[in-house]
């Protein structure tokens, strides 16, 4: 959620200091997005106030009540992204252009039923539950499945989250607001059973057998700076749509789903507190089109490699699926332990 702002002299407004503080934890969790908020720390030194109305957002608020959220351990004095944008100058008001600095929290709801909003229509422009899947933004989305990953547990029970999406009236464009923390999966999973997140995964090898990776995006919360098969994970789509999906949005690819086979399993899990994950490798027979970087956030290249000489910055389970597939293997595990 965006922090939310009160009148000036309010006991609960936040100071200068405890913007600092929360601007350091995050930094600690993402020392490269340093030059992303070198503005707010400086407009912290500099100013004796930097929460005045002339440099912070006007207060936004959805109608949830304090009672009903609580906060994760893991995220409790730390946002989970610091999002910067630019704001026109506005002669009306006699504001000069300048930068606004959103911090979004992550927060669980302390009852099974979501509470009922009631939105300040002159800021807000509209609310809604989304799953992590329906997510815009590339980045908050990574951060979200990383955080959910950890286990969020601010209140007892299933720790599965959405996401409350709040758009501004006027000053940006649709964008992720508020976090609060939910359970939709409640009733339809059995007792006892574990989640796990499904990802699909595309084996591409062209006329000379080289087989396509992507290298992803230095700040990326997955696999920074390390070679991947084009993937996605499934929102409410079979496995073989979201591929063909992902392959058209990522790299311009055009697949036909009856042109597609699974060829390989992966399950794994990246630690014992993880949730664990199947990976769906498909392989696609044809295709139209050369790859292209149509999503610079999460991948910087595309390349074409030899199945003997794959880079040493390789996803272990992607190199394990490749391995399994070499072999004429359907099925392998990453991270339970050998077998």
């Amino acid at each position: 959620m965006t922090v939310p702002c009160r009148k000036r002299g309010d006991a609960h407004a936040p100071n200068s200091s405890a913007i600092r503080e929360a601007v350091e934890a995050y930094l600690g969790r993402h020392p490269d997005e340093y030059d992303a908020v070198a503005g707010l720390l400086a407009a912290i030194e500099d100013s004796a106030d930097a929460t005045a109305r002339t440099v912070r957002e006007g207060c936004e608020e959805a109608g949830l009540r304090p009672s009903e959220l609580c906060a994760t351990p893991q995220f409790l004095d730390q946002p989970i992204d610091v999002d910067v944008h630019d704001i026109d100058a506005n002669p009306v008001k006699g504001e000069p252009a300048h930068q606004h600095f959103d911090f979004r929290f992550v927060f669980c709801l302390t009852a099974d039923q979501r509470p009922a909003l009631a939105l300040q229509e002159e800021e807000v422009a509209g609310a809604q539950w989304l799953s992590y899947a329906d997510v815009r933004s590339p980045t908050l989305r990574a951060e979200l499945l990383a955080a959910e990953a950890d286990r969020l547990d601010g209140r007892p029970g299933p720790d599965h989250m959405s996401a409350l999406i709040r758009r501004h009236a006027a000053e940006h464009p649709p964008t992720v607001g508020k976090l609060v923390g939910t359970d939709p999966l409640s009733g339809e999973a059995p007792t006892g059973t574990e989640l796990h997140i499904v990802g699909v995964h595309l084996h591409l090898q062209d006329d000379q057998g080289r087989i396509l990776l992507g290298l992803r995006h230095p700040d990326s919360a997955f696999a920074p700076n390390t070679w991947h098969f084009l993937a996605g994970h499934c929102e409410r789509e079979t496995a073989i749509d979201c591929l063909v999906r992902e392959a058209e949005e990522e790299a311009g690819l055009t697949i036909a789903p009856e042109d597609v086979d699974l060829v390989h399993t992966v399950h794994h899990v990246d630690s014992p507190i993880a949730r664990p994950r199947i990976a769906l490798v498909f392989q696609a027979r044809s295709w139209t089109g050369d790859p292209e970087v149509l999503e610079p956030d999460r991948c910087v290249e595309w390349r074409w490699w030899k199945p003997q000489e794959l880079p040493d910055a390789l996803v272990p389970y992607t190199r394990r699926a490749i391995e399994g597939i070499l072999r004429g293997r359907r099925y392998s595990e990453q991270g339970w332990g050998e077998r």
